[in-house]
């Protein structure tokens, strides 16, 4: 095959002849993580649910009649010539039982003329000694507030009235009259909403676990780490706006996401740096998981240090990168394959000075064939010698062998994991088939994830700027009042 001549390129730096010399003094590095309980990651959820226990006893409270409770004490004492004698506790508390009995509540029902049998109101009365005395506390219950009160005074003239009537020694005074209460006795408002919100938290708390195992999928940098048996060279956040803007170079070059891309360029320089990896193949475990954007990205990260830098687009099923290169897909690495243009033909130039890309041209019907062939090989050989690094966007690992293949024949892979949705046994099969095609994984990438995770665990970004910082229409930083501070994630 005939050698590739790289593209005229503006401005290459002196000592860009290969990817570890690339200046790093603007870049920083991933710090180390730290682990949190991922039940307690999940405090929005269980803070809602406490918050629906409180809600839910309030509507239960709502929903219930409140009772009022009012009583008035009765003084048992001996005749003033005996005064000097207390009335036996035996016979204190068997008053206590005629003053909370049907007798009264007889008597009560004729005093006030209820409209209400003498059983209702003898369930509303109760009377009880009060510790160390001899004074009786009976005690009335009612929806009504005023009725309650009322029928404790009455319930307590009335046993006046009986003692008097009785032949005994001792007398009965009224020494407290019933006073309407303010509050109602039932339900306990507070102790319910405590109740409630305990419930409301054991249930999320009871959620969260049940959540956390039967969810499998990767939840931060340190699992993922732990589960690949590679050093998570970059971790990109979640946001919205990449649908839109996926490329870098549609960004201001502070904003968060930028910033990532550059953490994960001078990661990789750092990995395994006695070999070296001009060749990368970049990959996932299963689609969806941001790749093909990871691999753009990280060309255009490169080639803006000065580097030469080659686009593969080895996706030969669902191809992505001419799409966001704004590239001719027609032409590229099929129709190299096949013999139809020589490499330097394929190659097309992107707008990042330093960057050519080998499309993915037409779609074959048979991928994989056409990829282990010694000419797809003698392909990545050509760029190797014309390129500082080459790039191969591939497809995913475990639905295809394509990726595998591709890796095969590079100094190692990137693998590309999607926070909150890629298995944990999807990464560990991932990395068992490019271990098994004898392929390096020089490490992964996290995508996906939220910001509030990256910088509790420490990989967040290299400015200590949230969103809030930046512009939505140039992600450069918003002007602000004073000098703004800035801290560094070392």
């Amino acid at each position: 095959m005939k050698p590739v001549t790289p593209r005229t390129r503006t401005e290459t730096r002196p000592g860009a002849g290969s990817l570890w010399s690339l200046d790093t003094r603007k870049d920083r590095g991933v710090s180390q993580t730290r682990r949190a309980s991922p039940v307690l990651s999940r405090w929005p959820s269980i803070v809602v649910l406490t918050l629906l226990g409180v809600g839910a006893a309030a509507l239960v409270l709502s929903l219930v009649t409140p009772r009022y409770a009012a009583h008035a004490d009765v003084l048992v004492s001996p005749p003033e010539a005996q005064s000097t004698s207390a009335p036996a506790e035996r016979t204190v508390a068997s008053y206590a039982e005629v003053l909370g009995g049907r007798t009264t509540a007889a008597d009560v029902v004729d005093a006030l003329a209820l409209d209400r049998s003498v059983r209702s109101v003898d369930g509303d009365l109760s009377a009880a000694v009060v510790d160390g005395t001899a004074v009786l506390r009976v005690t009335a219950t009612s929806t009504d507030a005023d009725e309650s009160a009322r029928i404790s005074q009455a319930a307590a003239d009335a046993f006046v009235t009986w003692v008097k009537q009785q032949k005994t020694t001792l007398t009965a005074s009224v020494v407290s009259t019933a006073v309407p209460p303010t509050t109602p006795a039932s339900p306990a408002r507070p102790l319910w909403l405590v109740l409630g919100g305990l419930l409301g938290l054991l249930v999320g708390v009871t959620a969260a676990v049940l959540r956390q195992r039967a969810d499998h999928s990767i939840r931060s940098p340190a699992e993922l780490e732990e589960v690949a048996g590679a050093p998570v060279l970059g971790a990109i956040a979640y946001d919205k706006a990449a649908t839109d803007t996926p490329l870098i170079t549609s960004l201001g070059t502070h904003h968060p996401r930028f910033e990532a891309v550059r953490i994960l360029r001078t990661n990789l320089q750092f990995v395994d740096i006695d070999h070296d990896h001009k060749v990368i193949t970049v990959t996932s475990a299963v689609p969806g998981e941001g790749k093909s954007t990871t691999a753009c990205n990280l060309a255009i990260a490169l080639a803006q240090t000065g580097v030469r830098v080659a686009l593969v687009e080895g996706d030969l099923r669902r191809p992505r990168v001419a799409e966001y290169l704004s590239l001719e897909r027609s032409v590229g690495l099929t129709t190299v394959l096949v013999g139809r243009v020589a490499l330097e033909a394929g190659l097309q130039q992107a707008s990042t000075p330093g960057l050519d890309v080998l499309t993915s041209g037409a779609l074959p019907p048979n991928p994989s064939e056409i990829l282990q062939t010694s000419v797809m090989s003698a392909v990545v050989a050509d760029l190797r010698e014309a390129y500082d690094i080459v790039l191969i966007d591939a497809p995913p690992l475990l639905p295809v062998t394509d990726a595998s293949l591709l890796a095969s024949i590079s100094d190692g892979a990137l693998l590309v994991v999607r926070h909150g949705d890629t298995g944990r046994e999807a990464v560990a099969s991932a990395v068992g088939r490019l271990e098994a095609v004898g392929a390096r994984v020089l490490g992964t990438v996290l995508t996906m994830a939220p910001v509030k995770e990256l910088a509790r665990t420490g990989y967040g970004y290299g400015y200590g700027y949230g969103p809030e910082f930046f512009s939505r229409a140039t992600g450069e930083p918003k002007a602000r009042g004073g000098a703004r501070r800035t801290r560094r994630t070392e």
